[in-house]
């Protein structure tokens, strides 16, 4: 095919949803995947009617440890490279680490880690050899920030996709190959009402806080083609970020101890 392809996980709503439609708008051709398949269709249909790319509905649950190999394999089968890989599935785990089961825990890294990193693993030689690719890892404020009680693994997921964007950012700029960390703060999608804190959370974060998910999105796509290895999107954010880098570690856990159970279902 002609046209480069985008492998977008998480896709079938948010963040990944909004990164399709831009990827699509600049010409990509689309591999999407998330758990709902009805939902992946639906986006694909309205895509390719918008867009004229090709879309590829790749249904997969990124817990599975086999997951990421079988998407590798499936766009192989159709003679399609990654051209470009947008790692945005995630979710949260509330509740405090002892009470919560240590499946669920290692399931949550599966996801969080271990699938993102798996998938760069299997895209990047490829980009490599073409001299070209593209890799956004779509962590979060709060691998910038201190860490805070309860979703316990979260922050430590986050931080972890930062470094390791930063890591493969220096590997790949010779290359022709960018890659970038997105760390939203606080945005409107899906996520909080899976997580079951949305009405805490709007009820104690000002709206000026709150962006949407293509602004986020959006944000993510400039950053990686700009090869900036960290974009952290919205002014109150990166101010957040900032002062988080200069504080020391007991002021930062003082001030996450105080603040954190307004954003944090324990």
């Amino acid at each position: 095919m002609d046209r480069r392809l985008a492998l977008v996980t998480g896709a079938s709503a948010g963040i990944g949803a909004a990164f399709a439609r831009i990827l699509a708008s600049h010409g990509y051709d689309l591999a999407l995947t998330a758990r709902r398949a009805e939902r992946l269709e639906s986006l694909a249909d309205e895509i390719r009617l918008r867009y004229g790319v090709e879309t590829l509905v790749l249904p997969a649950d990124l817990a599975d440890p086999g997951a990421p190999g079988k998407l590798a394999a499936d766009l192989a089968a159709q003679g399609r490279s990654v051209d470009a890989l947008i790692n945005n599935a995630g979710y949260g785990l509330p509740g405090s680490y002892a009470t919560t089961r240590w499946e669920d825990q290692a399931a949550f890294i599966q996801v969080m880690v271990t699938a993102p990193c798996e998938l760069a693993h299997r895209v990047l030689a490829g980009m490599v050899e073409r001299r070209f690719g593209r890799i956004v890892n779509v962590a979060s404020l709060a691998g910038l920030v201190p860490p805070s009680a309860g979703h316990t693994l979260y922050g430590a997921a986050k931080a972890f996709l930062v470094k390791f964007s930063q890591s493969l950012h220096l590997e790949g700029e010779a290359h022709g190959v960018h890659v970038s960390a997105l760390c939203p703060g606080f945005t409107f999608s899906e996520f909080h009402d899976v997580t079951g804190t949305r009405r805490q959370i709007e009820a104690s974060t000002p709206a000026w806080l709150w962006l949407g998910a293509d602004e986020v999105a959006a944000a993510g796509y400039e950053a990686v083609e700009a090869n900036r290895p960290i974009c952290v999107p919205g002014t109150p954010n990166k101010a957040i970020a900032a002062v988080a880098k200069l504080l020391p570690d007991e002021w930062g856990l003082a001030v996450m101890a105080s603040q954190g159970p307004r954003f944090r279902k324990t």
